[in-house]
């Protein structure tokens, strides 16, 4: 028993053992197939006449060779006994292959041998342990190859060729197929390739099958390259070429194909069937030691492997034979000509097309494989390039599909080998055919583009492309090329957005996605650092110490883009004045201080964007340096192995020869030497070159100048360089290929200036192949995004554009969406590498999107939003930006915020987002004294802080549309709701709030930009406007500035002054209420709330910015009057332990005092300064005299009940007991000089008290004018534990008391109606002064001024006696003051003050009290000194001796009798 079982691709019918039981049952079941393999062969042949027919020859009857073998084989098989791996091939093989050998025997008896070879193989009854199998399977090859047979009719024919085709294919699959030589697996793919050929006039199955059959063969031998060893060292140099026998396709270019013309055409010219031999000796094969006609370009000569390699088992010589092969195909670019009877599938009869599917297998099979044998290796980086370069814009876009898919495939396995070749192929092919410009179909930019998409989503490509191209010197910046390409690609010119357009954004978003895919590799997050060139170093020749290490690649690397840069910067100075230009290199150290000739000559041979005229010049320049300079240029060309004419092309692509005879001599004679120095194969000496370089030049203008009409032949040309090669001729053969050279190409004298993109000439491709060896190793990168910052800033600029462009000629989803991730992308790219004007042009480019706006009717801009999906996306995406990398947006905020007032205008706002972001920060307030500060603003006016009421309303009821009442859904189309529905849900997405809430966490430069946009937003309102032009806006932006200063009450000194300054603009401007100065003050007085706990340092500056308040214009201040009362009461309240400053306080109770006489806002003013003084706990030294003036002006205010002003005056009294507190705490805790000095100021401030209270002693109010007195009694009396100084004390007689006396005498004698009861308030007032002088007494009667003191209060308890209050005199009065007098001599009797003088004179102190005395009451002597005289008084005081400093009494006395 067996199972069919899939071998090597082919399905065979394999015996198991296992199953069958025994190995006898096996090989008994492959004798009975060969048998009747056999038996069918023969039951064919006898089918023809020929092969029916006995002849008979005397008594024995003959038959035919090839049916006694079949016959033999019969009668053999079944009596072989051994084991069938020791059975001899040959033995059951060669009947069958003597039938394909003959060219006798008809197509379909050839046909029905080759079934049966085929069956045979693939039974793997053969394989590398038979006996003989290598000679067995040479001889099922050579048979195959060279089938003959009589062709009767196509059909027949085309099975036949079949057939061969699954031979072939079966030998290369079976396991013996290790046993071909290299020799004939070249014959095998030889055959296959002429059946390819040959099918191309047949039917279409042949056709599919022999190229399916040559994709095969070609995947089977290249999938085993990474199996064979490297034969490398045993081949011959040089490469070795295939077999062809003539260049062109009519000439039967195909291997032999000559005879592959089948019998048909035979068959019509005499009707006889012809016999056709179908294959050639193996010197015809792909071993063929000969030169290749078509890749001859090259100039090498073709050499053979070593013959005894190519009879080894097959392996790397056999491949590259092949591969060789393959690529000469490409040389062919004419489609293979048809006769009437073809029937080619479209496209595929294209044999470079053929071709290069091949070699795109052999790739994918071979990989990485094909670095490590060097002669593929070769084939590739030359032949197979070289010839990918010759596909210009005649190529198909099916050819250059392909070639595209096989340079995508050389990235992928051979990029380390391929520097060079790839920049060509991306140079020379891709920005050719992806551009217009060049004559490029649409067709083929778009396979172009899609090629360039498809490099581009390799994560590391154009990570390389710029760290090996873009980065060398030496090389064109083919990064920035691409991206260049891509932008411009992506960019609709006057026309409707294509898929190009699309599929080259997404090229662009390709790279930019491969970048955030490294964020987080390497050093994304910080700036590289900048290269600084100090000194001049030779950078030409410099080389990375390890082109592996990434710490040691990337900064050499960014080096020489530097150097670069900066070398075009030099090409622009050089090609205005070239003197100057290298002053300029010198002075950023790229040329030395000294110039040198190889420095100057690499700078003009390797710098791009030079002017080719000012080359040539100064290299044919006479001056010794000048010569020296171009001596040196021409050892910077390679021109070894290189023809005279592509050389002399080669160098004069660099520059346009000078027309000066004398300079194009120079300029030849350096040519000649460097060229017979590396090429002297041909020429005897330099003159020989030269003379021959000055020939070629002259032939050159001969044949390509139109004004010369006698052209030069071959002969004139041959004849003109007779003995020029030191005294010889050159070899005819060598002029004249010369002489046609110049004739088909011609040499440009007048180089292409500019950047644009040349085509590869086979001069510039042998450069090129020079340059290869030489290049630095490419460099390998990998996940980290070393390089990504430098990049990126290339791209950033030209992709946001192309982005842009696209979103706004898009019209399907899809595509918004793709631009949306290219959005996000860049800006997240750019935050990484904190490029902060990339991530401003993001968000410029996007709010272009953003939002609808129609004057005519909102509500149909609010619908239109909902309608339009890429106004929401971006709307979504551009706010998404602010909230995720608001750390890096800068100029970007006026953007952003100009978006926000359209979406406020349109009202898609929620009403209060920036009240809710305030309260939000406000309830995360850190609490103070275990309370949390509430700095919520007073229900009375917080309907007025609201939204503006015009949009109030609209957005009220685009709120309550939202609600979706029960009734509205049937009023409103389900279009509309939808809309809404879908506007909502974008908002909400938003997270607008957010970017102010969250404020607190951008960095703080982007948070200043943030505050002076919304300043910027808000605008600059005009002295004397009523209102600003946009007052909503302005609100808004006041609002949302407000809110970002309270979340960032830790960073506040950044915003202060921008924040005051704009306040302070609106307080000023304004002279009506409006709701803009209004959030103004009150947004200001908030800000003093939350920050004065946290902000000591900041306590002054805030509080100074609330004299703004007093700043505002009348009728502002009286609006809003009693609502700023409050709230500085609640700023008091809340932080008077922070408010320590003499301008703070006093710009405190300046905003407190101005409410005394306000009926709205008294009320709380009082109730903020009762708050301070009412315990004394927050009356300061530095806010005493301030808070006492403060409530002095509400004890004197009319407005309210008088009970405030008692309060007021009650608060005035009680603070004294807070003076003597401090001069206690002075003396316990303070050195003497501080305290001196705190006694000082205590009573400076007890002084300003007493005046204070003086003044209100005044008061029209009785209550109040009595309740003054009594308080001022109080701190004049009060005063025990204040050191008050006696010149104080005499000043407060002077300024306060006499004075308040004096005022009251002066009230009541004025017939004033307005004070009531004056009586009982002149009788205190007069209790006061006699009380407080009694109690001052002590101390004051030693004073030298005591006299004068004395004889004033004498004097006004005179004039109180003697007042008239209403025209009469009161009666407690007369009472009142003589007792009040008695009682006070009395004391000063008792105290010994008033004593009778001995002494004559009539000014003592005793005269002056009895002359005041006896004025007021002359009974009151008696009634003090009973029991004397005026004399004997005067007498006994005399005896006693106590009348102290008598005579300084007298003095001052008689000074002051007029008191």
């Amino acid at each position: 028993m067996g199972r069919i079982k899939l071998q090597s691709g082919i399905k065979v019918i394999e015996e198991e053992p296992e199953e069958c039981g025994t190995s006898e049952s096996y090989r008994a079941t492959i004798v009975c197939m060969i048998n009747a393999e056999a038996g069918t062969v023969l039951a064919v042949m006898r089918r023809n006449v020929r092969w029916g027919v006995h002849y008979m020859s005397g008594d024995d009857q003959l038959e035919d060779s090839l049916i006694q073998s079949l016959k033999t084989l019969r009668k053999q098989i079944f009596s072989w006994q051994n084991p069938w791996h020791t059975i001899n091939p040959a033995l059951y093989l060669q009947p069958f292959l003597d039938v394909i050998r003959s060219d006798e025997t008809g197509a379909p008896i050839t046909g029905v041998a080759l079934l049966s070879v085929y069956k045979i193989l693939t039974l793997d009854v053969i394989d590398e342990n038979t006996v003989n199998v290598e000679d067995a399977m040479h001889s099922v090859v050579d048979a195959v190859t060279g089938c003959r047979f009589e062709v009767t009719d196509p059909a027949s024919e085309e099975v036949v060729l079949m057939r061969i085709l699954q031979v072939l294919l079966a030998c290369m699959k079976s396991k013996a197929s290790v046993m071909l030589s290299n020799q004939h697996v070249c014959i095998v793919v030889n055959t296959c390739f002429r059946i390819v050929h040959q099918a191309g006039s047949k039917s279409e199955l042949l056709q599919r099958i022999s190229r399916h059959t040559m994709h095969e063969l070609i995947r089977f031998i290249f999938s085993h390259l990474p199996d064979v060893e490297n034969t490398n060292q045993a081949l011959v140099d040089g490469v070795a070429t295939v077999k062809q026998e003539s260049g062109g396709l009519d000439n039967d270019y195909a291997l032999g194909s000559t005879q592959m013309e089948n019998g048909n055409c035979n068959s019509e010219l005499g009707g006889q069937a012809s016999s056709v031999r179908f294959g050639s000796d193996a010197s015809t094969g792909l071993a063929a030691i000969e030169e290749n006609a078509i890749g001859a370009g090259s100039g090498k000569d073709a050499l053979p492997f070593d013959l005894h390699l190519m009879t080894l088992p097959y392996g790397v010589p056999c491949m590259v034979e092949i591969f060789n092969f393959l690529c000469s195909l490409l040389n062919v670019v004419e489609h293979i000509q048809k006769g009437p009877r073809s029937n080619t599938i479209a496209f595929y009869e294209d044999v470079p097309l053929f071709a290069l599917g091949l070699i795109n297998s052999a790739i994918e099979l071979g990989g990485p494989s094909i670095r490590c044998q060097p002669r593929l290796l070769s084939l590739i980086q030359d032949e197979l390039f070289s010839n990918l370069m010759q596909f210009d814009l005649s190529t198909s876009p099916l050819i250059l599909s392909m070639v595209c898919s096989i340079a995508l495939n050389l990235y992928h396995h051979l990029r380390t080998e391929l520097k060079l070749q790839l920049e060509a192929f991306f140079s020379v092919v891709i920005l050719r055919l992806a551009q217009s410009r060049y004559g490029a179909s649409y067709q083929q930019q778009e396979v172009a583009m899609e090629a360039l998409v498809d490099f581009c989503r390799q994560k590391t490509f154009m990570v390389e492309m710029y760290a090996n191209l873009d980065c060398d010197m030496t090389c064109n910046n083919v990064f920035e090329d691409l991206i260049n390409l891509l932008s411009k690609s992506a960019i609709p010119m006057d026309c409707p957005l294509s898929s190009m357009h699309v599929l080259a954004l997404d090229g662009l978003i390709a790279v930019i996605q491969g970048m955030v895919g490294r964020i987080g590799n390497g050093s994304v997050g910080s700036v590289p650092a900048p290269v600084n060139i100090d000194e001049y170093t030779s950078f030409w020749t410099a080389k990375c110490d390890s082109y592996s290490d990434p710490n040691h690649w990337v900064p050499f690397i960014r080096r020489r883009k530097h150097i670069k840069r900066r070398l075009m910067v030099g090409a622009d100075h050089f090609n205005r004045d070239p003197k100057k230009g290298l002053e300029f290199l010198q002075g950023i150290h790229l040329l030395p201080d000294k110039l040198n000739p190889q420095s100057v000559a690499c700078f003009l041979r390797y710098t791009s964007g030079l002017d080719k005229n000012l080359i040539g010049d100064f290299l044919g320049s006479h001056d010794e340096f000048s010569i020296q300079v171009l001596h040196e240029f021409a050892w910077t060309f390679d021109f070894e192995d290189m023809s005279l004419d592509n050389a002399l092309r080669l160098l004069l692509e660099t520059f346009r020869l000078p027309g000066e005879s004398q300079k194009i001599q120079r300029v030849l004679e350096a040519f000649s030497e460097r060229y017979y120095e590396q090429s002297p194969q041909v020429l005897a000496n330099k003159d020989a070159a030269l003379l021959l370089s000055y020939s070629l030049i002259l032939l050159n203008t001969d044949r390509h100048n139109a004004q010369v009409k006698k052209k030069m032949t071959e002969e004139d040309f041959i004849r003109n360089n007779r003995r020029i090669n030191g005294g010889n001729d050159l070899p005819r053969e060598f002029l004249s290929e010369l002489y046609h050279s110049i004739c088909k190409n011609e040499i440009r004298t007048t180089p292409e200036q500019g950047f644009g993109i040349p085509e590869m000439t086979p001069s510039r491709w042998i450069d090129l192949m020079h340059k290869s060896k030489r290049t630095a190793p490419f460099i390998l990168s990998d996940s980290r995004a070393d390089l990504d910052h430098d990049m990126f800033a290339i791209m950033s600029g030209p992709t946001i554009d192309a982005i842009s462009v696209v979103f706004d000629h898009a019209e399907l989803e899809d595509i918004y969406q793709t631009c949306i991730d290219g959005y996000l992308a860049v800006a997240k790219i750019s935050a990484c590498h904190h490029l902060v004007d990339v991530l401003d042009a993001v968000v410029v480019s996007l709010c272009k999107f953003a939002t609808l706006l129609n004057p005519s009717s909102v509500e149909e801009s609010v619908l239109a939003f909902g309608d339009d999906a890429k106004a929401m996306m971006a709307t979504v995406t551009v706010f998404t930006i602010a909230n995720r990398y608001g750390d890096y947006i800068r100029t970007g905020w006026r953007n952003i915020l100009d978006c926000v007032l359209r979406l406020y205008k349109l009202g898609l706002l929620p009403a209060r987002v920036a009240s809710d972001a305030a309260e939000e920060s406000e309830l995360s307030a850190d609490p103070v004294h275990g309370k949390t500060i509430s700095n919520s603003l007073p229900s009375v006016h917080m309907q007025s802080m609201e939204t503006p009421r015009r949009y109030t309303g609209l957005m009220g009821r685009f709120s309550q549309f939202l609600a979706l009442d029960i009734e509205e859904p049937r009023s409103q189309p389900t279009e509309q709701l939808a809309a809404h529905q879908r506007t909502l849900q974008t908002i909400q997405e938003c997270h607008v709030g957010s970017i102010f809430t969250e404020s607190k966490f951008l960095q703080a430069e982007s948070l200043w930009e943030l505050a002076q946009a919304l300043i910027l937003a808000a605008g600059h309102p005009q002295k004397g406007n009523s209102l600003p032009e946009d007052e909503d806006t302005a609100v808004i932006c006041l609002e949302l500035l407000i809110t970002i200063t309270l979340n960032n009450r830790d960073r506040i000194l950044l915003l202060w002054q921008g924040v005051y300054e704009h306040i302070a603009n609106i307080v000023q401007s304004t002279v009506m209420p409006c709701s803009l100065v209004e959030k103004a003050v009150f947004g200001l007085l908030r800000i003093c709330q939350r920050l004065l706990p946290y902000k000591e340092n900041l306590a002054d500056e805030l509080l100074r910015s609330l004299q703004l308040v007093l700043k505002l214009d009348a009728r502002v201040a009286d609006a809003y009057c009693e609502q700023i009362t409050q709230e500085v009461g609640r700023l008091v309240k809340a932080n008077a332990a922070h408010i320590r400053s003499l301008m703070g306080w006093r710009t405190i109770t300046s905003l407190l005092s101005i409410t005394a006489r306000h009926p709205d806002a008294a009320e709380a003013g009082f109730d903020a300064l009762f708050f301070i003084m009412c315990d004394g706990s927050h009356l300061l030294p530095a806010n005493y005299v301030l808070c006492v003036d403060a409530a002095r002006q509400f004890a004197e205010s009319r407005v309210g009940q008088a009970e405030r002003s008692v309060c007021a005056v009650d608060l005035m009294g009680d603070s004294v007991s807070c003076l003597a507190r401090w001069s206690q705490d002075a003396k316990e805790t303070m050195g003497e000089e501080e305290s001196a000095k705190l006694s000082g100021d205590i009573g400076e401030m007890w002084l300003r008290l007493v005046q204070g209270l003086r003044k209100v002693c005044l008061d029209q109010r009785e209550e109040v004018r009595n309740r003054s007195l009594l308080s001022l009694q109080k701190c004049l009396t009060g005063v025990d534990g204040i050191k008050l100084p006696h010149d104080l004390w005499l000043q407060c007689f002077d300024l306060v008391i006499f004075t308040m006396l004096d005022d009251l005498h002066e009230i009541a004698q004025g017939h004033q109606y307005n004070y009531r009861n004056m009586e009982g308030t002149l009788v205190i007032a007069v209790k006061l002064l006699s009380k407080v002088f009694l109690q001052l007494l002590p101390e004051i009667a030693q004073l030298t001024t005591f006299c004068k003191l004395w004889v004033g209060v004498l004097s006004r308890m005179e004039k109180y006696l003697k007042i008239k209050v209403k025209g009469k005199k009161n009666e407690i009065l007369q009472e009142t003051v003589p007792e009040l007098l008695k009682n006070t001599l009395l004391v000063m009797k008792s105290w010994g003050v008033l004593v009778q003088r001995s002494a004559s004179g009539g000014d003592s102190l005793w005269e002056l009290t009895w002359v005041h005395v006896n004025s007021i009451a002359p009974s009151l002597q008696a009634e003090v000194f009973p029991d004397q005289g005026q004399e004997q008084s005067l007498h006994k005081l005399d005896e006693t001796g106590y009348v102290p400093s008598n005579e300084p009494v007298h003095a001052e006395c008689a000074a002051g009798t007029g008191g």
